[in-house]
């Protein structure tokens, strides 16, 4: 059986190293980690992984873990830090579920969320597109192919992003709001989106 946690706890002093071309954990990736319940045994597939801060958490918390990046260097990064940090996770090259099979309890992504249309390699972690929806339709989407039953997608969102177009995004699922934290210039929140049975596969 699961033993279940009511929240993670977030593990200072970490080996963590970082890479110019790869984002670096903030203050979204530390909101993400402390709003997430994760069982002992949970599969839990995070994408965009970055660093793999989230991923390491969710394996020191008692996780069975797979992430991926589109980033090789992110990937590269992600794979140099979780052995720094004692922890076996599976590390892929992946754009959402391009090279992701099997199913999974929690999908975790800490979305490109800012409406910014920035180009390069770095920019893909925070540029959302005029929207700053990005990736989250076909993260969605792709969801029931790859969640277990009742699984869940957790994920990042803030208020700059178009709020109508993520109301319409979200519509037919089950939404909860996991934790949040306001900033200068925003509101950040983390969500947790199930499917309902329309979308289940």
């Amino acid at each position: 059986m699961y033993k279940r946690q009511d929240t993670m706890e977030y593990k200072d002093g970490l080996d963590i190293a970082e890479d110019p071309e790869v984002y670096p954990p903030s203050e979204d990736s530390i909101l993400l980690t402390e709003s997430l319940d994760i069982r002992i045994g949970e599969k839990v597939l995070e994408i965009g992984t970055g660093s793999g801060i989230v991923s390491i958490q969710c394996a020191l918390n008692g996780a069975d873990v797979v992430c991926g990046d589109i980033n090789p260097r992110a990937v590269a990064l992600a794979r140099r830090n979780a052995a720094a940090n004692g922890v076996d996770i599976d590390v892929r090259e992946t754009d959402v579920y391009s090279n992701i099979e099997g199913r999974f309890d929690t999908i975790v992504f800490n979305l490109p969320y800012l409406p910014v249309e920035d180009e390069g390699e770095l920019a893909k972690a925070w540029s959302g597109g005029p929207d700053g929806l990005g990736p989250l339709p076909r993260l969605l989407e792709g969801a029931p192919e790859h969640l277990l039953p009742d699984g869940r997608v957790v994920v990042v969102v803030s208020s700059l992003m178009d709020r109508a177009g993520l109301d319409k995004t979200l519509e037919g699922y089950e939404v909860k709001v996991l934790g949040e934290l306001p900033l200068f210039f925003e509101r950040l929140q983390v969500l947790e989106i199930k499917p309902l049975l329309a979308h289940r596969k």
